[in-house]
């Protein structure tokens, strides 16, 4: 925790003022048992009305100006914690962002969720609690044992039995919650990961009728949460009767021995009564203090869950000393390259060369897992190569920076992404600064301009999340539209023609011929159709290369290919 509290430092003259606050607050507590002995002895007793006038109007006073300490610290405390959490996520969010594939892969797309929301949350609620109690219960307790022992320095040995019994029983608490507490993190990250597959795949639950077994799995980390929580609240719930029992038993002991000493002349009855203030003051400071060990620990937990994500270093980051493309546009070059995803025993793809220019279509085909979907995002650098280069423009991707990397590129993947908002916002998306007409232009290309013409709205029609309003083929046209107002060098199109049929498909393709006559075209397909027009096909085969050429020459000496063209085209389509 002490890591993240670092993230305090724009705060310092705030933390600072609520310290202050609080520190007068607790002044004027402690003060004012002192002054409410002092009418009793010296007012009730002697009947001095005007002493009880004048010391009762002092008190209202200090407990007008505690009363304003308090509303003040609690507000600017507030406001630390609001602005400490804001600052965090944005850290956790930014810091994310900067993720490879892999490391998404390592920790997990429900887990991140909750640490940069329930995590954080922890963490803020924490510090919330140490702004007000961890600077004023330390001060109430000690403050009320000097001004309890000024009273009565014997009544105070009362004191050294009952708080020794609070402490152990804070720290027996606190070290059986932590384990808990870590355990509890744990299942709610798997009750998110739960929900999330159920809501993200609703369509294939209730495709296979699967909802009866989705409800026992949810059921099932419901309850392993909800077990664990019961638990460990029935260890915390123990605290607070321990405290009640020791908090009266002391009071009883202070009256009673209070009385002796009183009926003895050896005490004030204003002093007694002085004396049970301050005894609860340092008791309700010791419950602070104990609400402090019921939060801490699982702050803690979180911290650590949070540092764990700021502690990951993306591997794939800009080199030291960035390399800038020269005069050439749109060229991409594979060296001898060969992948192997972390973990894997053997690589995705293995020694694969290859050339693609600008005003050519390179086009990739083969059998599922063959490594299609793997060589396309070396393009753009989603992962680093483990041997060989990719070269874009005669320039290492590792030695190019990210951003200028990707501003050559325009990606359409092969599951079609889109977000909350207009058409028109989505197919922004592809370039902030594009114009209505560009906008437009874009989606007639991609065969888009018929279907948006048609609903309601049109380019203003909002999208559901995930465009689960609309069919995969409008999404893939949509998808196809984002990339082409880009108007990028290098065009990355994976496996994106898959849901169209086969007249759109056709259209677009000669459609997409014209608009990209200048850039690099790259497709990844799995229908031949697709790619029998392109100028170079790759052929793949278990992550190795198995030929490349046009569809003529693969033909006639790729058997793979040939394979893959007879299962699909007739012999009249296939020549």
């Amino acid at each position: 925790m002490t890591r993240l509290f670092k993230q305090l430092k724009p705060y310092r003259l705030l933390i600072g003022i609520v310290i202050i606050l609080v520190f007068l607050r607790s002044l004027s507590d402690l003060y004012l048992p002192s002054l409410m002995g002092d009418i009793v002895d010296k007012g009730v007793v002697h009947g001095d009305q005007p002493y009880i006038l004048r010391i009762g109007g002092w008190m209202l006073l200090i407990a007008g100006l505690g009363a304003i300490c308090s509303i003040a610290s609690s507000y600017y405390s507030a406001k630390v914690a609001s602005g400490f959490g804001k600052n965090l996520r944005t850290k956790v969010f930014t810091h994310v962002e900067s993720f490879s594939l892999g490391e998404f892969d390592q920790v997990g797309t429900a887990s991140l969720i909750t640490r940069t929301t329930n995590d954080i949350n922890q963490v803020q609620q924490v510090l919330i609690m140490m702004l007000r109690m961890m600077v004023m219960a330390p001060l109430m307790c000690i403050g009320g044992i000097i001004m309890a022992v000024s009273r009565d320095a014997k009544l105070s040995l009362v004191l050294v039995v009952s708080l020794p019994v609070l402490f152990i029983a804070i720290l027996i608490v606190q070290r059986k919650g932590i384990p808990l507490f870590k355990a509890m993190q744990k299942k709610l990250d798997r009750l998110n990961l739960v929900l999330r597959e159920n809501l993200t795949g609703i369509r294939v639950v209730r495709s296979f009728n699967r909802i009866e077994y989705e409800k026992k799995r949810f059921d099932d980390a419901n309850t392993d949460l909800t077990q664990t929580a019961i638990k460990v609240n029935k260890i915390m719930a123990t605290l607070m009767p321990i405290m009640m029992l020791v908090m009266n038993f002391s009071s009883i002991a202070i009256i009673w021995f209070g009385g002796i000493r009183i009926s003895n002349g050896d005490m004030q009855v204003g002093d007694l009564m002085a004396f049970i203030q301050y005894a609860m003051q340092i008791m309700f400071s010791l419950i602070m203090l104990s609400m402090m060990f019921i939060m801490i620990p699982r702050a803690s937990v979180s911290a650590v869950r949070i540092n764990e994500v700021l502690d990951i270093h993306p591997t794939i980051k800009d080199a030291e000393h960035v390399q800038k493309a020269g005069n050439k546009k749109g060229y991409i070059e594979f060296q001898n390259v060969t992948f192997r995803y972390p973990g894997a025993e053997n690589p995705a793809i293995s020694n694969i060369s290859f050339t693609a220019e600008p005003g050519k279509v390179t086009a990739i085909i083969g059998g599922t897992g063959s490594g299609k979907s793997t060589l396309l995002n070396l393009i753009p650098r989603f992962y680093d190569v483990n041997n060989g280069k990719v070269l874009v423009d005669d320039i290492d991707v590792r030695s190019m920076s990210q951003e200028e990397l990707r501003e050559k590129i325009g990606l359409v993947p092969q599951k079609a992404v889109l977000f909350t908002g207009t058409i028109s916002e989505n197919i922004r998306y592809g370039n902030e600064y594009a114009t209505e007409d560009k906008i437009r232009h874009a989606a007639e290309v991609a065969q888009a301009a018929d279907f948006i013409s048609e609903l309601k709205d049109g380019f203003d029609f909002v999208m559901a999340q995930g465009g689960t309003n609309v069919s995969g083929g409008q999404k893939q046209r949509l998808s196809i539209a984002r990339a082409l107002v880009r108007s990028p060098e290098i065009y990355l199109f994976d496996d994106s023609f898959s849901a169209l049929d086969f007249k759109t498909d056709a259209k677009l393709r000669a459609e997409l011929r014209k608009e990209t006559g200048e850039a690099t075209v790259v497709i990844v397909a799995q229908r031949v159709s697709t790619v029998m027009d392109a100028d170079q096909i790759i052929v793949l085969d278990q992550g190795k290369m198995a030929g490349i050429g046009t569809h003529k020459e693969l033909m006639e000496s790729c058997k793979v290919y040939s394979e893959i063209v007879s299962s699909q085209l007739s012999e009249e389509e296939s020549a």
